[in-house]
């Protein structure tokens, strides 16, 4: 029961982050467009603030119960007098996932603050040259979810 809770809740955090990436980048990000761009920056900064935010719950949620899975199928491959090999599938789920955690913590560390330090001085150029950036990390971080979906259940 504890693992199929786990397994849940790591799934319902994935959701969150790739169908945030999916909302922000495809559905708001282009409507806000038609803003002017004091209007359009500031409403970006303050969806991403809030999104961020809940990726980052979700970054130590599909952390911390992806790890759990795995030393749990791993102990009781042990316990069982076998020797523990990690699928391929979850091999490249935990690596790109990683991967995906690096890209975030850049994003949110790095490209948000230029963000953040550009709404703060109304300096919507700036702002606007950090949302672009934040964009282009967004869209790879969404390719390779899609990928880790695709592998896991694919393969």
């Amino acid at each position: 029961m504890l693992y199929a809770t786990l397994k849940l809740v790591h799934v319902l955090s994935i959701i969150v982050w790739i169908g945030g990436m999916v909302f922000a980048h495809f559905f708001l990000r282009p409507a806000a467009l038609s803003l002017e761009p004091p209007q359009r920056v500031r409403l970006m900064h303050d969806v991403l603030q809030r999104f961020f935010a809940a990726v980052s719950v979700a970054v130590v949620v599909v952390l911390g119960s992806g790890l759990w899975m795995i030393g749990r199928v791993a102990k009781q491959t042990v316990q069982a007098g076998g020797s523990f090999a990690m699928p391929l599938d979850w091999t490249i789920m935990a690596a790109l996932g990683l991967v995906m955690m690096a890209l975030f913590g850049h994003i949110r560390f790095a490209l948000f603050k230029r963000l953040r330090r550009a709404v703060a001085a109304s300096d919507w150029a700036a702002g606007g040259k950090a949302l672009g950036s934040i964009r282009t990390m967004v869209a790879v971080n969404l390719a390779l979810g899609v990928v880790i979906v695709v592998v896991t259940l694919l393969i």
